[in-house]
């Protein structure tokens, strides 16, 4: 056993000795990592009313925070197989178990996958939303911990994996997706959804390449 496995599993039964102790916490936790996912969905959606009708980019940035997601699960499932890592609860019959058994692997942690690529797309996207989905994404991680779903490094790698798939996406296709956003929020049947701003204009942040962009000359 490495060293890292060892200390794993000292924090594993540290977090389940806790949960022993705070049966008063068992229900919010429990739902909390069974239905938090739908918190990130209304952060992701605030998001998107927010940046509705600003610069493209945002728009994009947003957009890429949800798909970033759907594709972060998609590789979390094959990293999962390669690694076919049993639950803690199958490893360790004594331990308290609040999560419903489920034979799929352990590592990496799926909500955690989630809750990671939400967070860093946010962050990119709108910063104060960033905070919260960070901070709910912490305690997701915690929380699947908690029940005795997920060992520490599950919940850490999904974490991890989440965000990466989030920031790589977004550092190489940032420019076709802002592109793709600025010519589909000019057509029709989106326009009164995601009008076009009437001047690219702004402070820094990501909408800032937009401003700049809109000040250039146009070319003969």
């Amino acid at each position: 056993m490495t060293t890292v496995r060892r200390l794993d599993d000292a924090v594993f039964f540290a977090v389940n000795r806790f949960a022993e102790s705070t049966p008063w916490l068992h229900g919010p936790v429990l739902g909390y990592a069974a239905y938090g996912m739908v918190l990130f969905a209304g952060l992701l959606l605030a998001a998107l009313l927010i940046s509705r009708t600003g610069p493209s980019t945002r728009l994009a940035a947003t957009g890429w925070a949800a798909v970033a997601t759907l594709g972060a699960l998609g590789v979390n499932q094959v990293v999962g197989r390669v690694f076919a890592e049993s639950r803690p609860y199958a490893a360790h019959p004594g331990i308290l178990r609040l999560a419903d058994a489920t034979t799929d692997f352990s590592f990496p942690s799926d909500h955690a996958v989630m809750a990671g690529a939400v967070a860093a797309g946010l962050l990119l996207a709108h910063r104060r939303l960033g905070r919260l989905a960070v901070g709910a994404a912490g305690l997701m991680a915690f929380a699947r911990v908690y029940i005795g779903a997920h060992y520490p490094w599950d919940v850490l790698a999904g974490l991890v994996l989440g965000a990466a798939v989030s920031v790589a996406g977004w550092l190489l296709l940032r420019r076709p997706l802002t592109a793709l956003t600025s010519w589909l929020r000019r057509l029709p049947v989106l326009r009164t959804a995601f009008p076009p701003p009437g001047g690219e204009t702004g402070g820094g942040g990501l909408h800032s390449g937009d401003a700049v962009a809109a000040s250039l000359p146009a070319r003969s």
